[in-house]
């Protein structure tokens, strides 16, 4: 048993590493990233095309000529530069739609499918800057492989209630036994699941930031962008039972990061 677990914990080390190069924001943790590349993007791919093809048949898919070739143009230029933190993105086979829908969201799927609700640009009036941030934002989890961590994350997370599960199953008192599993679950969620998630919308937000300012979008942008979003969900939980950081905190740690990011952006505004 102790050779299993010792395997276990060299196959776990190997599978730490960080998914894209040192970068202006900092952003340089060690990911596990356990589940193979291939079969994570084959995964996003049947997704993506499943997605489209739901589009397609409400006819919702690529219905405003503007909207679409607004989101190419900004998108062509964030991908052009998505090499900076990724060399191997250049041979990623990206793919750029709108769905006409009221939600205000946007997506990037692992190996560069992206996808824009029509409901960011209307409901937000969101400026080209501003659709830069959300984009490279969504681009960033891609580049930092954040869905293939995730992945891995929650095999290494129920393998390890699997195991508490089969320890606590001998008790006696079999509702006390359910009631310790359930606390066991919910901790793993509040304390290993969600507070990791914040980490990646963190993560997905510097490069994002920085992914726009190299590009030539004011990381300023993200600001007020957030400002709005704020305005439009007043019903969040609290930071500690979210996935996501409260909106005062993102605010904050944005307009940080835009400061320091805007040399970066006059030096590129212009392209």
């Amino acid at each position: 048993m102790k050779y299993k677990a010792l395997l276990f914990l060299v196959f776990f080390i190997a599978g730490c590493a960080s998914t894209t190069l040192k970068n202006q924001s900092g952003i340089d943790r060690k990911q596990l990233l356990l589940m193979p590349q291939s079969m994570v993007v084959n995964m996003a791919n049947d997704g993506y095309r499943s997605a489209l093809r739901e589009a397609a048949k409400k006819n919702k898919l690529n219905v405003d000529s503007t909207h679409v070739n607004r989101v190419k143009r900004i998108s062509n230029k964030l991908i052009a530069n998505a090499t900076y933190f990724k060399p191997e993105s250049s041979q990623w086979p990206w793919e750029i739609n709108v769905e006409d829908n009221d939600e205000v969201n946007a997506y990037c799927m692992p190996g560069g499918k992206i996808m824009v609700y029509s409901g960011l640009i209307r409901k937000l009036n969101a400026t080209d800057d501003e659709l830069a941030a959300v984009i490279g934002h969504e681009i960033s989890h891609a580049l930092r492989e954040h869905g293939r961590e995730r992945m891995s994350t929650a095999a290494v997370q129920q393998l390890g209630l699997l195991g508490f599960a089969a320890y606590i199953s001998n008790s006696s008192n079999q509702n006390r036994a359910n009631a310790t599993m359930q606390a066991a679950s919910l901790g793993a969620t509040l304390f290993f699941v969600l507070p990791n998630s914040r980490t990646q919308e963190r993560e997905a937000d510097a490069i994002g930031l920085e992914l726009a300012a190299r590009s030539g979008f004011n990381p300023f942008a993200a600001v007020s962008l957030w400002g709005k979003m704020k305005k439009q969900d007043t019903k969040k939980p609290p930071e500690f039972l979210s996935s996501h950081p409260s909106d005062d905190n993102r605010i904050r740690e944005l307009t940080d990061l835009a400061f320091k990011l805007k040399p970066i952006y006059e030096s590129n505004r212009s392209r």
